[in-house]
């Protein structure tokens, strides 16, 4: 699946003088983002899924089959929040059009910004315009007017929706009440 991997952090290094000492400096994450991710692209097909026990199902990526190269792009910043500068996300770009890829499918966003102002508008132009599709996520914010990213019409932007489904639980409380 994985067959090779990258990572950007000279736009971090320049910008804040330092190496991130928070997490790895190599392709590698420190909270299982990439893993969650590149499963989402092109995990392997799972039968008898289930979360908990709720469920059931067959399991697997957008692209099973894929070959997948990581190009990391974000580090950690003092406040603990994830930073993605524009120079090391154009870098990735310029690395993964060189690389020769067939599509991107990235997980960064932020606040809808004009795209001439934007490293990944900017970033996902020039891949497109060398015939690379590019994928995004629509973000983690909502739902509310205004909050969806990677708007720029030529981003495939996915957004999640709500689950036709419960995971119910039982509670019980000590005074011999149970709650569903």
């Amino acid at each position: 699946k994985l067959i090779g991997a990258r990572y950007f952090d000279k736009g971090y290094i320049s910008y804040y003088h330092h190496p991130d000492n928070r997490s790895f400096s190599s392709p590698r994450d420190n909270d299982g983002h990439g893993t969650h991710t590149l499963s989402t692209a092109a995990g392997s097909t799972v039968r008898n899924a289930s979360i908990f026990g709720f469920a059931h199902g067959t399991a697997k990526g957008g692209s099973p089959r894929a070959r997948v190269v990581a190009y990391k792009v974000c580090w950690s910043s003092s406040d603990g929040e994830g930073t993605c500068l524009d120079a090391d996300i154009l870098a990735a770009f310029d690395a993964a059009i060189g690389d020769g890829v067939d599509i991107i499918s990235a997980s960064l966003g932020g606040g809808p910004t004009d795209y001439i102002m934007e490293g990944f508008a900017i970033g996902s132009f020039h891949a497109v315009s060398s015939g690379i599709s590019v994928v995004a996520s629509g973000g983690n914010d909502g739902p509310v007017p205004s909050t969806v990213s990677n708007v720029a019409p030529w981003i495939f932007t996915i957004a999640a929706s709500t689950l036709d489904r419960d995971f119910p639980s039982q509670v019980s409380l000590g005074n011999n009440i149970t709650l569903t």
